[in-house]
């Protein structure tokens, strides 16, 4: 099977390698019908993530349909077509038990393996460990286009922004960076009835599809970005702020926007340490959240897909086939200058650019 194959920093290549085969009774595997690119994807191409060594295949998010299925399995059967999340849980250790499958365990410690400890799903086959706790089935009316983005976007901009940041009826959101998870953020705020959503961001066209995914305002970044802000709120500052980015930059705006009392929600992914003024937040009673994604609001969000309630396939703005990995990777890599929020790359079609 052709697969993306990560060779060190800087380095990859769409190549042939072995397919992917049963290993164990729990196992499944999955042909890719579409997968995407996550930023974390290029945090690895930068060499961010020592965990990831040379030989690696990238990718932790896919569409597809189940072609093979081990003896132990139960939930699945060959020809579905399901949904591999970012996340993998096995249900039954502590932290899958207590609601947090990211550090299940059973699996390594951390629930993300998919293109981080074991290969991933830009390939045109996944196994998939652990398939009965893992995989979703995708209902019938939700397009592979619009699941792709339940994998990993849409669960983190809710869990670590919307979730974690204690979203409540009337609360004031500022979500800075307005890229796939920061839009993330925009489309499921709504859910738990923020009065005021406001987008920051230093890109005009990512401005724009934040106010038409459900932003109430739009905020170019900038030296009075954050006066800005505060003057859409009473003057004390918004009751959450969403960083989801990852720079030690936007984590500090995100901390000058926050009202006393109120919560900054880190959802983006750091690559370098961030100093932070510890000596001004103490005494404003403001709450610092992190952490990953552990995609269990995935069948949440896929019903409130399926209802038209969120339109999740927006987040796509470009679509390639399989044999386009390293331009899609282009294309995203350079995401300001050609207008690109997520891309869709799927096994067969054709390329296209969306309005």
């Amino acid at each position: 099977m052709k697969a993306l194959v990560y060779h060190g920093p800087g380095a990859k290549s769409w190549e042939d390698v072995p397919d992917a085969t049963l290993q164990e009774p729990t196992d499944v595997v999955v042909r890719v019908d579409t997968t995407t690119i996550c930023g974390t994807d290029l945090h690895i191409l930068q060499g961010d993530v020592a965990a990831v060594t040379a030989g690696r295949i990238l990718g932790h998010e896919a569409v597809g349909t189940v072609t093979e299925a081990g003896d132990a399995i139960r939930a699945f059967r060959v020809g579905d077509r399901v949904l591999v999340p970012a996340v993998t849980r096995c249900g039954r250790c502590g932290y899958c038990l207590r609601g947090m499958p990211s550090h299940c365990q059973t699996v390594g410690g951390i629930g993300w393996i998919f293109g981080h400890l074991i290969d991933g799903t830009q390939a045109e086959t996944v196994r998939v460990p652990f398939a009965d706790t893992s995989l979703y089935a995708v209902p019938e009316g939700v397009t592979n286009e619009q699941a792709i983005f339940l994998a990993d976007s849409l669960p983190t901009g809710y869990e670590v922004g919307v979730l974690a940041g204690n979203v409540r009826p009337g609360d004031t959101v500022a979500v800075v960076g307005a890229g796939a998870v920061g839009l993330s953020v925009v489309l499921t705020a709504g859910l738990w009835g923020a009065s005021k959503v406001v987008a920051i961001d230093t890109d005009g066209f990512r401005l724009d599809k934040a106010l038409e995914f459900g932003a109430t305002h739009a905020v170019r970044a900038g030296p009075g970005a954050v006066a800005d802000v505060i003057a859409l709120t009473d003057g004390l500052g918004v009751d959450v702020a969403v960083e989801a980015v990852g720079h030690p930059e936007t984590l500090r705006t995100a901390v000058s926007l926050v009202r006393p009392g109120g919560t900054i929600a880190n959802a983006g992914v750091h690559g370098s340490p961030v100093e932070l003024p510890m000596q001004d937040m103490w005494i404003r009673n403001v709450k610092l959240t992190m952490g990953l994604v552990d995609t269990v609001s995935i069948p949440t969000l896929l019903t409130m897909v399926a209802n038209g309630r969120i339109p999740a396939e927006n987040l796509g703005t470009h679509s390639f086939t399989f044999g386009q990995m390293e331009e899609a990777y282009d294309v995203f890599a350079n995401a300001a200058e050609n207008h690109a929020l997520k891309v869709v790359i799927n096994q067969t079609g054709q390329a296209a650019v969306r309005p």
